[in-house]
């Protein structure tokens, strides 16, 4: 296959084999790029999507064969070649090689790093049969069977995978509680208002919280029977998912000059400080102008615009118009959706019912919007998302390229 554009003999190698890993070489295949690709991919599977892993898939409602992003014929169709099953154990930038679990060299003209994240764990907490945590389709259907109605699921963490696998393990008649240090869900990223909403909405479902908690030990032979809580009573429990965050796959950056243990820092455009390694997703810590320091994306739509953004990049092409940030969730049949950034000291502001699960949360600085959370009003996000992207603040950033090692 022979494309329009110029010809380039030197090999794109893309490690890691999720969204970013593969909106980058569609992106690539769009643009022109003629040379050819290879994914390396650790799992032993195509890429596939993750969003439904805590939702859809986990509820049964969805065959893991209708998550994979593209058919195996595209892959052949577009001369991408696919090397599944296969890790990244080394990367050499002057030497442009990444060294693969086996020994085996794959040299590079340009690499873009893509490696994802994987769940943080808790040490008390490990080598324990019915402890999951929940990144992969393997993942998902070994939690899978442990919450069917009557199972009590202790879940550790009240992040939004926290939060959503609570809700579709109530939906399938499990028993859940929810153990979280904060004093309210998700309140280091939406504040405390915002996160005694969430409660609220988890406790009319019938949640157990277990909120400012502290884990003082865990007990079992083999599998946890029981967490005991710093001055509380125990969660019994049959199984146990731990949802605390996650760290980024750059251990085998190791030695490179880019295994930041925050992940890989790139600039506005993706690119790292070796010359032709570029980075996208989890993996990627991204500098944002309109904050004006580097950040993870950790969502969707930022992984999206990550690797189109390092393609247009990769082949020295400007980039395409800068998008505002946005990620989703869906809890107890509700459509909950976040466009923008905000600093903690911005005001909020609310319209609408949030007792009925119908309401708009704005952030104002200075008395122009700078995010919004909207629960229950998906039809409102195209609208939001214009309002935002053309502030004067945003408008402002555009073409902005700093530099990764500015930070």
């Amino acid at each position: 296959m022979r494309r329009n554009g110029s010809r380039d003999t030197g090999e794109t190698v893309v490690v890691g084999g999720g969204l970013a890993a593969q909106r980058f070489c569609e992106t690539l295949r769009r643009l022109g790029h003629d040379g050819p690709i290879r994914m390396i991919c650790a799992e032993p599977v195509r890429p596939y999507d993750r969003p439904p892993l805590s939702k859809e898939l986990l509820a049964g409602d969805l065959d893991s064969h209708a998550l994979h992003l593209r058919s195996p014929d595209w892959y052949a169709d577009n001369e991408v070649e696919l090397v599944l099953g296969t890790s990244a154990e080394a990367l050499d930038v002057t030497q442009r090689t990444v060294t693969l679990e086996g020994g085996e060299l794959v040299r590079f003209e340009r690499l873009l790093i893509a490696t994802g994240a994987q769940p943080r764990l808790l040490p008390g907490l490990g080598g324990f049969g019915n402890v999951h945590t929940l990144r992969t389709l393997e993942d998902t259907h070994a939690l899978r069977s442990s919450i069917g109605a009557g199972a009590r699921i202790a879940i550790v963490g009240a992040g939004f995978i926290g939060l959503e696998v609570a809700a579709t393990a109530r939906r399938l008649g499990a028993e859940v509680t929810l153990i979280e240090a904060a004093r309210a869900p998700l309140a280091g990223v939406l504040g405390p208002m915002l996160g005694h909403w969430f409660a609220g909405l988890h406790r009319d479902e019938g949640v157990e919280l277990e909120l400012g908690a502290r884990i003082e030990r865990v007990v079992g032979n083999g599998r946890v029977e029981r967490i005991e809580l710093e001055g509380r009573g125990p969660v019994e429990c049959d199984a146990v998912l731990i949802g605390i965050g996650i760290q980024p796959t750059t251990a085998w950056l190791a030695g490179s000059g880019l295994d930041a243990a925050d992940g890989v820092r790139v600039d506005s455009l993706g690119r790292s400080a070796a010359a032709g390694v570029l980075a996208a997703g989890d993996a990627a810590l991204t500098y944002e102008p309109r904050v004006g320091r580097h950040v993870r994306g950790e969502h969707w739509e930022s992984a999206v615009r990550q690797a189109q953004v390092a393609a247009h990049a990769a082949l020295g092409l400007a980039p395409p118009r800068p998008r505002i940030a946005s990620f989703w969730s869906d809890q107890f049949g509700s459509r909950i959706q976040y466009v923008g950034r905000h600093n903690p000291d911005d005001e909020l502001v609310v319209d609408g019912d949030s007792a009925a699960r119908d309401f708009t949360a704005v952030w104002e600085r200075g008395g122009r919007p700078v995010a919004a959370l909207l629960v229950g009003r998906p039809h409102t996000l195209a609208e939001w998302r214009r309002t935002l992207e053309s502030s004067p603040q945003h408008e402002s950033n555009q073409g902005d390229e700093s530099c990764a090692t500015s930070q």
